[in-house]
C-alpha cells in the first residue's frame, strides 16, 4: 500500500481528496495536515511514501514546506496539488524539490496517476501545468509574468501582507527580523511599481497568490 500524507487547509477539499486516494486498492490516507507546519510534523510521525502538498496554505506556505521536507525527508517524493495552472508556480515548485505538479481541475484518475507515478521514482505535470510550462519556456504569449521577478521569499511575504497580517506576525512566520521584513516589503514595492499594502493585496489577489 502508498501511505499518502494530504495537507490541505480546507477541510471539505481534503475530504474529498481523501476519498478519492482511499477509492483505490493501493493507497492509504495515513495522515492530514491543515497547514505546513501540521504536514511537516506529520511527515515525521506518519512517515508517508508519497505527501500531497497544496502550494498556498496559511502560515509557511507549500514552497517552504516542500524545500523543509527534502531536507528533511530526502527520499519522500512531494506531490504539488493546487489551483494554480500559471507556469511560474509550477517552476518554482519543482525548482524547491516538488516530484509532481497537479492542479485542482484535474481529474481524480489523474490525482492516483500522479501519486503512483512519483512514488516509483517518476515525474509527473498535468496537462495545464504542461502546456502553461512549455508556453512560458518558449516565450510565446502569456509566458511572462510580474511573478517571474520575485524570489520564492518575495512571494511569500507578500502573499502574507495580502492576507493582513503585520512585520510581527510575518517575522514569527518565517522566523526572520522585522526589518528584514520591512526589506522585503520595500523590495516589492520597488520591483512591482507599487505604492502600499493595498496595492500589493490587489496584485496579489489579480495573480491568485491568495483566495477570495
Amino acid at each position: 500500500m502508498i501511505k499518502v500524507l494530504l495537507a490541505e487547509d480546507h477541510s471539505i477539499v481534503r475530504a474529498g481528496l481523501r476519498r478519492i486516494v482511499e477509492e483505490t486498492d493501493d493507497m492509504v490516507v495515513v495522515a492530514e495536515a491543515a497547514n505546513g507546519e501540521e504536514a511537516i510534523i506529520q511527515a515525521g510521525r506518519a512517515l508517508p511514501d508519497v505527501a500531497v502538498i497544496d502550494i498556498s496554505m496559511p502560515g509557511m506556505d507549500g514552497l517552504e514546506v516542500i524545500s523543509r521536507l527534502e531536507i528533511d525527508f530526502p527520499k519522500l517524493p512531494v506531490l504539488v496539488l493546487t489551483m494554480h495552472e500559471e507556469a511560474q508556480y509550477a517552476v518554482r515548485a519543482i525548482n524547491a524539490g516538488a516530484s509532481g505538479y497537479v492542479t485542482k481541475r484535474s481529474a481524480p484518475e489523474e490525482l492516483v496517476k500522479a501519486i503512483r507515478k512519483v512514488h516509483n521514482g517518476g515525474r509527473f505535470l498535468c496537462e495545464a501545468a504542461a502546456e502553461a510550462l512549455a508556453m512560458h519556456l518558449s516565450g510565446g504569449k502569456g509566458g511572462m509574468s510580474p511573478l517571474d521577478c520575485l524570489s520564492n521569499r518575495e512571494i511569500q511575504v507578500l502573499r502574507c501582507l495580502a492576507l493582513g497580517q503585520n512585520n510581527h506576525e510575518i517575522a514569527e512566520n518565517y522566523n526572520i527580523s522585522i526589518k528584514t521584513v520591512d526589506t522585503y516589503r520595500s523590495r516589492l514595492l520597488n520591483k512591482l511599481n507599487l505604492r502600499n499594502n493595498a496595492e500589493l493585496s490587489r496584485f496579489a489577489i489579480q495573480n491568485h497568490l491568495i483566495d477570495v
